[in-house]
């Protein structure tokens, strides 16, 4: 076992850093949502998809 950590430790390293990048990455994204933060930038002008983003916002 040793000698296959010790073949691989390199493929480990790069592994490990990619799973942290992306659990801090989500959460960042938790914590933005329960802030109430969002990447809508509230220019509905210029969304093609804000009725589907915020249906609540359109009087149709």
């Amino acid at each position: 076992m040793a000698a296959w950590i010790g073949a691989n430790l390199v493929n480990i390293v790069i592994i490990a850093v990619i799973v942290a990048v992306v659990v801090l990455i989500v959460r960042g994204m938790i914590r933005d949502r329960k802030a109430g933060k969002s990447s809508c930038g509230g220019n509905c002008a210029s969304c093609g998809m804000c009725q589907a983003h915020a249906p609540e916002k359109h009087n149709l």
